[in-house]
């Protein structure tokens, strides 16, 4: 059984999935990828432990503080994907990382030569738990902002309350620099 709440964060509702074991998902309503697998399994309205305390985590955030905890985190996803997130764990709060540094990473961890910065891009944008595990940090290798699933106006926004350095950033298809 999975577990849903939702919480009302100032960039927009978030809806929050955990099981018994820790938090499942964090979603802005209506993003790409929206609580995907979670019709499959069943799904009820509660308030559990696990829930209680990504809201605290969640209040914490969103009053401009980097909190010190996080609930259990239990992503479904390839072993690929859960290494990628692993990763994107170790990005210090107000910093950002880009898809080939990540791609690097991996390569290192795995053995292999390479990794294509399109093959993280890929699990980066597959995140089910954003901000939590802050996939909104990370960027293209030319500052560029792109790939998040919740909309780059909320990864900009996620960015400006962590105080994230944005000069030199912009969004591709507009080209404006912030």
């Amino acid at each position: 059984m999975i577990f849903v709440s939702h919480y009302d964060s100032p960039l927009g509702i978030l809806y929050l999935a955990a099981d018994k074991d820790g938090l499942k998902g964090v979603w802005f309503e209506g993003q790409k990828y929206f609580a995907s697998g979670l019709k499959e399994n069943g799904t009820e309205e509660k308030e559990t432990p696990v829930l209680k305390r990504t809201r605290e985590w969640l209040d914490l955030y969103f009053a401009g503080k980097d909190p010190e905890f996080l609930p259990p985190l239990v992503p479904d996803g390839s072993e690929f994907r859960k290494e990628v997130w692993k990763l994107l764990l170790t990005i210090p709060y107000g910093k950002t990382m880009t898809y080939g540094e990540i791609g690097r990473k991996v390569a290192e961890m795995t053995g292999k030569k390479n990794m294509s910065a399109q093959a993280v891009g890929g699990a980066v944008g597959h995140n089910p738990i954003s901000i939590l595990i802050p996939c909104h940090r990370v960027v293209g290798t030319n500052g560029s902002l792109t790939g998040y699933a919740g909309g780059i106006e909320k990864k900009i926004g996620l960015l400006k309350l962590e105080q994230t350095d944005m000069s030199g950033m912009f969004v591709p298809k507009r080209g404006t620099a912030l």
